[in-house]
């Protein structure tokens, strides 16, 4: 079987300048949407129905070294520019007995309830038992994962500059 190209979604997009650029941006969809299934049904398994991706994320931020986080950090740090998409999620996570508010001044304060942080370790287990079999340890395997682990950081900072420059293009 001969070299086909880069495995592509869309072929109309792939730019002579880079067409792995393509191949990396089918990769991370293809990525994203095995982790968002991957969050929801392991957040199902630890007892919780019905959560979505940024359900997920943010109420394990929320947990994150067990301190209090207001709204527009939560938002900074999971990289969502909508706060109403995280402040929906606060509310729902709220509803659940997930997370509580403290108010201080005009700022909302959150942080997870005994019942968000037990279900967050009944999470870290399921994920212990169910995802981390496929995975060796060894110190190769874990140095390539940190560098990946890098090369997302950095690309997602040219892509972020890349959605500032497109909202102000004349096109």
């Amino acid at each position: 079987m001969g070299d086909s190209g880069p495995i592509v979604s869309s072929q109309h997009l792939v730019s002579a300048k880079s067409p792995q650029v393509s191949e990396f941006e089918f990769g991370l969809i293809i990525a994203w949407h095995a982790f968002a299934r991957w969050m929801m049904r392991c957040m199902t398994a630890a007892g919780v129905k019905d959560m979505t991706p940024i359900d997920v994320l943010v109420l394990h931020h929320v947990a994150h070294r067990d301190t209090e986080k207001r709204l527009a950090d939560i938002g900074f740090v999971l990289n969502v520019e909508d706060t109403h998409v995280v402040s929906y999620s606060l509310r729902k996570l709220a509803g659940l007995g997930l997370v509580q508010s403290a108010k201080r001044g005009k700022e909302a304060f959150w942080s997870v309830t005994d019942k968000g942080r037990e279900i967050c370790l009944v999470y870290r287990d399921v994920r212990e038992a169910c995802l981390m079999p496929g995975f060796s340890g060894s110190a190769e395997e874990n140095r390539r994962i940190a560098e990946l682990a890098q090369l997302l950081r950095t690309v997602s900072g040219r892509y972020d500059q890349a959605a500032r420059a497109a909202s102000t293009s004349p096109l």
